[in-house]
């Protein structure tokens, strides 16, 4: 059995950062901590989102109860669409989830389904009293989308998110960077609520296929995991891959975050004439693309092979389901 210091140091893996571990070890010693994340249900579910179901899985191995907010009203007040094409989109988005391999004991929950209730308004109410404009619109400066003209949704947002928290009793909120700033509004304000202060996990974002800082189904830059073996070869072949380039190269990022995490070595398949087929490590994998010896195609067959076999499974689950 792991103890408590073997167990951070796993969590910590993968991630930016852990605010903070002395918090985290509290955590560890209840006998079910809860680990959150929420979603908008706003359209598909790419690698991005796997990054959080990853580390998600992990928890839950760890022993902690997961709970994934389908967050609806979020993605309503963020322009993703009317109400109940949202909610047709957050079926879809449990079933991947599903389809991920988080286990049955995953408690999925509509935001709708709570956000409504007197309790919960009133303490949205009274974070509003607290939070000044400029720290609430500075909280969705990575989340929403640019408006040169935003809407009053955009600071009700994160003061929504900070209280799904509370709701939700979590001990962990887990999400990527762009979630930083409304993670840190709900650790300084949810005391003042006297409400119980998470621990805030946060993991890198993975660059998108065309070079761009995010990748999101908004713009295209995706691979979905539910995407056909023939797309996701297609979007490989054609994404940003710069010879010699390591840093903000989508390929890396992909190998550092679902191959090696995964397994020892990448196996790249090559023609004779050009070296025949190569297994390379971490390690081998960086020197041999940073110094050249390896070719830009062959990099994205390796990572393109992986992938398919992969995310396999996830599109199993989803023609039975």
């Amino acid at each position: 059995m792991m103890n408590i210091e073997d167990k951070i140091q796993l969590i910590k893996e993968g991630t930016l950062e852990v605010i903070d571990e002395e918090e985290l070890k509290e955590v560890l010693s209840k006998e079910q901590p809860i680990a959150y994340t929420g979603y908008e249900p706003s359209g598909k579910i790419h690698l991005g989102h796997a990054v959080t179901v990853e580390k998600l899985k992990q928890l839950q191995r760890l022993g902690f109860k997961i709970k994934i907010l389908l967050a609806d009203y979020h993605a309503f007040l963020n322009g993703k669409g009317t109400v109940e094409e949202i909610s047709e989109t957050a079926e879809y988005n449990k079933k991947c989830f599903q389809a991920l391999g988080l286990d049955e004991t995953t408690e999925y929950v509509l935001g709708s389904s709570f956000q409504l209730e007197p309790e919960y308004t009133d303490k949205v109410y009274q974070l509003a009293t607290m939070t000044t404009l400029k720290r609430a619109r500075r909280s969705m400066d990575q989340v929403s989308r640019a408006d040169d003209n935003p809407k009053v949704a955009s600071v009700i947002y994160p003061i929504m998110q900070t209280i799904d928290m509370a709701a939700l009793e979590v001990d962990i909120a887990l999400g990527g960077m762009e979630q930083r700033k409304i993670q840190m509004l709900a650790r300084e304000n949810l005391e003042k609520l006297d409400e119980n202060v998470p621990v805030c996990i946060h993991t890198p974002l993975l660059h998108g296929l065309d070079g761009d800082a995010k990748m999101s189904s908004s713009k295209g830059n995706y691979i979905a995991v539910d995407d056909p073996i023939d797309v996701i070869s297609k979007k490989i072949n054609k994404s940003y891959c710069p010879q010699g380039e390591v840093e903000d190269n989508p390929m890396i990022e992909i190998a550092e975050t679902f191959v090696y995490p995964n397994q020892d070595t990448l196996l790249i398949k090559r023609p004779e004439k050009f070296g025949g087929d190569i297994e390379l490590t971490h390690d081998e994998l960086i020197k041999e693309f940073s110094e050249g010896n390896l070719h830009p195609m062959d990099l994205k067959t390796g990572i393109k092979d992986f992938l398919i076999e992969f995310f396999a499974p996830v599109r199993e689950f989803m023609e039975e389901n």
